[in-house]
C-alpha cells in the first residue's frame, strides 16, 4: 500500500465506523477474503469466520434495531462506547506496520473521526425521530448503510477522490454539530415541559405560573 491508500483506509475505516461498525468490519473482512483487496498485516484478522459471522450477525441486529423509531436512539446511546474505540482500534491497525508514531497518531485521528460520525448520525436520528412518520427514519438508516459501502468502496479505489470528500464532510460536520445540538436540546425541553418536568417559558422560578415582572396590582392601585 502506498502513502495515499494507506491515510484513505485509515480514515475510511474510522469515518465508517462511526457511523455503522459492523457494515465496514464485514465488507472489509469479505473483500479480502475473496481476493478484491489485500489488508495489512494487523486487520488481516477482519476475515478470520468467526469476525465475519460476529460482524455479519450484529449487522442484521443492526439493520432492524436501526430502523425502529426510539429503539435507534437507543442503540446509538450504547454503541457509543463501542463504535469510538473500535474506529480508533481499526484505524492504527491499518497503518501498525508502519511506525509506533504513525500507528499512535492513527490511533487519535482515527477516534476523533469515529466520535464526529457517531455524534452527527446518533443526534440527526434523535432530531428525525421527533417526526411522528416512521418514514424518514427508515429512509435516513437505508441512507446510511449505502454512504458506508460508497465511502468505504472510494477509500479502497478512488482514495483520492475520497479524502477531497471527507475534508467537505469534516467541515459540514464541524458546521453541524452546534445545530443539532440546539435541536436537540429544544426536543427534550419539549417533551420535559409535556411530561411536566420542564418548567414552561411562562413560568416564573420556583414554580409560580406568574411571570416576573407581571406581580398582581394591590387593590386600589392605579393602573
Amino acid at each position: 500500500m502506498d502513502t495515499i491508500n494507506t491515510i484513505a483506509l485509515t480514515m475510511g475505516i474510522a469515518w465508517a465506523s462511526g457511523i455503522n461498525l459492523y457494515a465496514a468490519v464485514f465488507m472489509l473482512g469479505y473483500l479480502n477474503t475473496t481476493g478484491h483487496i489485500v489488508l495489512p498485516p494487523d486487520l488481516q484478522v477482519l476475515s478470520d469466520p468467526l469476525v465475519l459471522a460476529a460482524a455479519g450477525f450484529m449487522y442484521v441486529t443492526e439493520f432492524f434495531a436501526d430502523k425502529t423509531p426510539g429503539v435507534d436512539t437507543g442503540w446509538d446511546a450504547i454503541h457509543s462506547f463501542i463504535r469510538i474505540p473500535a474506529g480508533a482500534v481499526l484505524a492504527a491497525g491499518a497503518v501498525g506496520d508502519v511506525s509506533l508514531a504513525a500507528e499512535l497518531a492513527a490511533l487519535l485521528i482515527g477516534g476523533t473521526l469515529a466520535a464526529g460520525s457517531h455524534a452527527t448520525k446518533a443526534g440527526s436520528r434523535i432530531l428525525i425521530n421527533a417526526s411522528p412518520e416512521p418514514f424518514s427514519n427508515w429512509a435516513a438508516s437505508v441512507s446510511e448503510d449505502v454512504l458506508v459501502i460508497a465511502g468505504l468502496w472510494a477509500a479502497l479505489y478512488h482514495p483520492i477522490v475520497f479524502l477531497l470528500v471527507l475534508v467537505v464532510f469534516i467541515a459540514t460536520t464541524i458546521w453541524l454539530l452546534p445545530k443539532i445540538w440546539r435541536g436537540i436540546k429544544r426536543v427534550f425541553a419539549f417533551f420535559g415541559r409535556l411530561l411536566g418536568v420542564t418548567p414552561r417559558d411562562d413560568a416564573a422560578p420556583g414554580g409560580n405560573p406568574q411571570a416576573v415582572g407581571h406581580a398582581p396590582r394591590p387593590p386600589g392601585a392605579k393602573k
